[in-house]
C-alpha cells in the first residue's frame, strides 16, 4: 500500500476532507427534494449504514427548505447541495447554512455568477466540489483531445478550479468520473500528479448488480491503494444504502475503513475438502451478526483441510479447519483442540464471544 497522497484539507461540517483524514464515504439522495419526509427518512438510513457525506440534488431555490428540514430533524452528516445551471440557487444555499456545494462552474452561468458563488461560499466557510464528467467537459476541450479522454477530464476540472480561484477561492474538492474503469483511473492519476487539492472518487454509471460492484472495487480500490482518494462513492442503480456496504467493504478490504470490524478469511473449498465449508461459512457470518460480533476487529479464519489450514491461517486471530468428519480450533496459528466437525461453529462463536466480552471489560 502506497502512502496516502499529500493534499490540502477541506472543512465540511464536523468533517475534515484530505490533508490525511481519514477516507470518507458518500452517497445521494434519490427521493425527490421536495418531498421532505421521503427525503428524510431515506438521509436516517444512510446515516445509519454509515454514510459520513450525503449530496442531495437542488434543482430551485425551494430546495433550501429541504436542506433546514434535515438538519432541523437531526441529520448530522454534512449534507452537500448539487446544483447545476443556476448560480442564484447556489448562493442561496450557501447562505442557508449547507455544509458544501458541488458545482460545476461552467453550467452555472458567466463569470458574474461564479464569482457570486465563489465570494458567498468564502463568507459562509462552505466548500465546494467541482464535479467533472465525460458529459461536462466544454465543447473546446473535447475538440482538442478527441474526445472525453483522461486528459480532457482533467484539463476540465483544473479550468473549472482556475475561475474559482481567480475570485481567492481554495476550499475545494476535485473528482473526474468516467463510466470507463480504465479512463477514470488514468484521469485520477493525472488529477493527482497536477494538483494538490483533495479527491473525490467515483465511477460514475457504473449500473447495478456484481457487474457495478466490480467496476467500482477496481476503479476505486486501485487508486486508493496507491494513496489517491480522500472521499468515495460507489455509484449504483439501486437503494443508496446499498452504497454505503459496497464502500465500506472496498475500504475494509485495503485495510483503510476507520473502525474496522470482523474479517473473514475463508478458502475456495477444493478437492481435499471434506466438510460442507460454504455451509460453515454461511452459518457463522449468520450468527456472528446476531451476536454482534461483526464489529469486533479480529480476523477469523473458516478453513477447509485441517493438514494446512492453521498454518495458511497464521495471520489471523482465531480460525476453524475441518477435516473429514473432524475439525481444529486454532488461535494464531497454534491448534488449541480437536472438535467434532458439528461443534466447530458453536466453539468458534463461543470464543468471540468471550473475546468480545474481555474487549467491553478493558
Amino acid at each position: 500500500m502506497a502512502n496516502r497522497r499529500a493534499s490540502s484539507s477541506v472543512k465540511v461540517g464536523s468533517l475534515t476532507i484530505g490533508g490525511g483524514a481519514p477516507i470518507l464515504i458518500q452517497s445521494m439522495t434519490n427521493t425527490d427534494t421536495h418531498d421532505l419526509v421521503a427525503t428524510l427518512e431515506q438521509a436516517k438510513r444512510l446515516e445509519a449504514a454509515g454514510c459520513d457525506i450525503l449530496r442531495i440534488t437542488a434543482p430551485d431555490v425551494e430546495s433550501v427548505r429541504t436542506f433546514e428540514y434535515l438538519k432541523a430533524s437531526g441529520i448530522s452528516m454534512p449534507l452537500v447541495a448539487d446544483v447545476h445551471f443556476s448560480h442564484k440557487i447556489a448562493v442561496a444555499l450557501a447562505n442557508s447554512g449547507v455544509d458544501k456545494i458541488r458545482i460545476n462552474p461552467g453550467n452555472i452561468g458567466d463569470e458574474t455568477g461564479v464569482r457570486a458563488v465563489a465570494e458567498a461560499c468564502r463568507r459562509n466557510n462552505v466548500p465546494i466540489r467541482i464535479g467533472v464528467n465525460s458529459g461536462s467537459v466544454e465543447r473546446s476541450i473535447l475538440e482538442k483531445h478527441g474526445g472525453p479522454t483522461p486528459e480532457a477530464l482533467v484539463e476540465s476540472a483544473l479550468y473549472h478550479a482556475s475561475l474559482l480561484e481567480k475570485y481567492d477561492f481554495h476550499d475545494i474538492v476535485l473528482s473526474v468520473k468516467a463510466s470507463g474503469v480504465r479512463d477514470m483511473i488514468a484521469a485520477n492519476r493525472l488529477l493527482a500528479e497536477r494538483t494538490s487539492y483533495p479527491i473525490h472518487l467515483g465511477v460514475t454509471e457504473a449500473g447495478g448488480g456484481d457487474e457495478a460492484l466490480v467496476k467500482s472495487a477496481i476503479g476505486i480500490g486501485t487508486l486508493l491503494s496507491e494513496g489517491i482518494g480522500d472521499t468515495v462513492r460507489v455509484s449504483l442503480t439501486a437503494d443508496p444504502v446499498d452504497e454505503i456496504s459496497a464502500a465500506k467493504k472496498i475500504l475494509g478490504a485495503l485495510g483503510l475503513d476507520k473502525s474496522p470490524g470482523m474479517d473473514i478469511v475463508a478458502c475456495p473449498t477444493c478437492g481435499r475438502t471434506r466438510i460442507d465449508l460454504i455451509g460453515m461459512l454461511a452459518d457463522f457470518k449468520r450468527r456472528a451478526e446476531e451476536c454482534g460480533l461483526t464489529s469486533l476487529p479480529v480476523k477469523v479464519a473458516l478453513m477447509g483441510c485441517a493438514v494446512n489450514g492453521p498454518g495458511e491461517a497464521r495471520e489471523c486471530d482465531i480460525g476453524i479447519a475441518g477435516g473429514d468428519g473432524v475439525g481444529l480450533l486454532f488461535k494464531h496459528g497454534e491448534i488449541v483442540k480437536k472438535l467434532p466437525e458439528r461443534e466447530l461453529v458453536d466453539s468458534l462463536i463461543a470464543e468471540l464471544l468471550i473475546m468480545k466480552k474481555n474487549s467491553a471489560q478493558n
